[in-house]
């Protein structure tokens, strides 16, 4: 059985900015991501992460390539994809005026699940993440890591295959930052495919199975730590991410 949640092909993706002209912001990305497994997505500011992520959960459409999510094609089957993910943007865009069970019941009846199984699955993720207490407070009154907390309640609770997060723990302090950290973790136990980028050398090596490393839209590596580490003879993440996209000779 192919345990191939998430395959990419070629993907390209070009802007037209009145500055800068044609602008390859995705060029031949080509990856596949695992049921059962953490996939981080490393580069630099700009390097097309965001990009990527926006291709994988529809936002975006490819103009070169094409991506299967869950066995849907995002171009074609956008609809299909779109029940079988949990997407999480860099920037949360909650309705503060809501409080998080407000939120998160809407999120989950749109979803397509009844009151019973959005009140069911949400006490659960409320406990996992430390949300109880907060459920009835209005979502402009909570802390910055509680309202990242409510994003990713509010990303699954569906309970979708695949995850893609993006910048999943930005702005946390430590403690909110390991809840989110032991939820991915707890996530891929439970068989589900996570996709998510981060500026975090310390988490992406921490949780990651694999790691990509892009720069300029374009792949520089791509593999498990002990790849990377073999590949550039460094140890440690950071040292490894540097040496890659200092690197301007072909793709690694």
């Amino acid at each position: 059985m192919d345990d191939v949640m998430v395959r990419a092909v070629g993907l390209h993706k070009v802007f037209k900015d009145k500055k800068r002209g044609v602008v390859h912001a995705v060029n031949d990305l080509s990856f596949e991501a695992k049921a059962g497994e953490i996939f981080a997505i490393l580069g630099p500011n700009g390097a097309g992460k965001t990009t990527t992520l926006r291709m994988l959960s529809t936002i975006l459409r490819p103009t070169e390539g094409y991506a299967v999510v869950a066995g849907f094609d995002v171009t074609k089957e956008p609809e299909k994809v779109r029940f079988r993910i949990g997407y999480l943007p860099s920037e949360s865009g909650l309705y503060h005026r809501l409080t998080p069970k407000e939120l998160v019941m809407f999120f989950g009846r749109v979803s397509g699940l009844d009151s019973h199984e959005v009140k069911k699955r949400m006490d659960e993720l409320f406990e996992s993440l430390g949300i109880t207490e907060f459920a009835n407070t209005k979502i402009e009154k909570l802390s910055t890591g509680m309202k990242q907390k409510v994003a990713v309640a509010r990303t699954i609770i569906h309970n979708p295959p695949v995850l893609i997060l993006d910048e999943p723990t930005q702005g946390l302090d430590v403690v909110a930052s390991r809840v989110v950290e032991n939820f991915i973790l707890n996530a891929k136990r439970e068989g589900k495919c996570v996709i998510l980028s981060t500026h975090i050398m310390e988490e992406a090596e921490y949780l990651a199975d694999k790691i990509l490393v892009i720069n300029k839209g374009t792949k520089r590596a791509l593999g498990t730590m002990a790849d990377l580490r073999k590949l550039t003879g460094k140890e440690r993440l950071r040292e490894i991410f540097l040496e890659l996209i200092s690197n301007s000779g072909e793709e690694q």
